[in-house]
């Protein structure tokens, strides 16, 4: 099976995790056992799995034994109330269905499928039937699935009632509360050379100096006498922050001009000679800069929290129960 083909199934089968037409409850718990009661509706282990798989395999290159055991039991857990949501959500649809009509037009499903069609496959729509069937998918499931994932994402933008604008106070208070974030490091670009302490080492670096300073190419100095790894590259680290070297060696290269050869440092068993080819200082955006990613920002934690509280009103009045 070709790489194309697997991601296509990889897409149905994340699909299946969220089918809203359930068997009934005695008949899923002979086929595969139930996770959880959801009012009429079931949350099936099957489900589970299928929502888990990638984030358990990663938790296995992460995690080992005992700890292993307990962010499985999270992953797990998290997938189950998800679902639940997720089905509360389709369940209160329904009920303004049956109450006032709502409904999502077939127009908008058809496009969805069609995208489906023409970028996954070509434009291929028998080949596209095939990959359903060969996964046991029929075309009406298929379509069902992408209307519950359309149902969801709306049900949730509808149940946050709120502005899009945000008070400039907000805005103000945010910002100086996050002014690091907002905030470029000062950095140097540094060319160092490194020699091993020696008889004649201190000799040799002193003229390698000596040589810079009378316009000699410190990067073609590096290249020929230069004892570390960045020798080939002349001795270049690039841009470095203040965190990148010893304290000692941070403390000589941020006070280097561009174009300026510090003096020979002794330490750790090596003479090191640091030159600056430039500087960035360290600047702080304005409020205007940043203003629009802070709005989007409060507006979306806000449309969040909004939907949490919505989400926390359906599973009060829901009777749900973990098995």
């Amino acid at each position: 099976m070709n790489l194309f083909r697997r991601s296509v199934i990889a897409v149905l089968a994340a699909f299946a995790v969220f089918t809203a037409h359930l068997p009934t409850r005695g008949q899923e718990s002979v086929l595969e056992g139930i996770a959880a009661l959801v009012n009429d509706d079931v949350v099936t282990f099957s489900q589970v799995r299928m929502l888990v798989a990638a984030k358990e395999k990663a938790a296995a290159g992460q995690f080992q034994g005992a700890a292993l055991a307990e962010k499985i039991k999270e992953i797990r857990l998290d997938a189950v109330n998800d679902l639940i949501d997720r089905q509360l959500i389709l369940q209160e649809f329904k009920k303004m269905k049956e109450k006032n009509g709502a409904s999502i037009p077939e127009h908008v499903i058809d496009d969805r499928v069609d995208t489906i069609i023409r970028e996954q496959f070509g434009g291929d729509r028998a080949a596209f039937i095939r990959t359903l069937a060969a996964e046991g998918y029929t075309l009406d499931k298929f379509r069902q699935e992408q209307m519950d994932s359309v149902i969801v994402q709306a049900m949730r933008g509808q149940s946050v009632k709120m502005t899009n604008v945000v008070p400039e106070p907000k805005i103000d208070e945010v910002y100086h509360q996050n002014l690091e974030q907002y905030t470029s490091e000062e950095q140097v670009h540094l060319r160092m050379i490194v020699m091993k302490q020696g008889d004649d080492g201190r000799k040799i670096v002193d003229e390698i100096r000596q040589k810079v300073v009378g316009g000699a190419s410190f990067q073609d100095l590096a290249r020929l006498y230069s004892e570390d790894s960045n020798q080939q590259a002349g001795g270049d680290m690039g841009w470095i922050n203040r965190r990148y070297l010893t304290e000692s060696l941070s403390k000589v290269a941020f006070s280097l001009k561009p174009g300026e050869t510090s003096a020979v440092l002794e330490m750790s068993g090596n003479y090191y000679l640091l030159y600056c080819e430039a500087r960035k200082a360290q600047v702080t955006k304005s409020l205007a800069m940043v203003r629009e990613d802070i709005e989007k920002t409060i507006l979306q934690t806000e449309r969040q929290k909004a939907q949490q509280e919505w989400i926390a009103k359906l599973r009060k009045k829901a009777y749900i129960k973990l098995l």
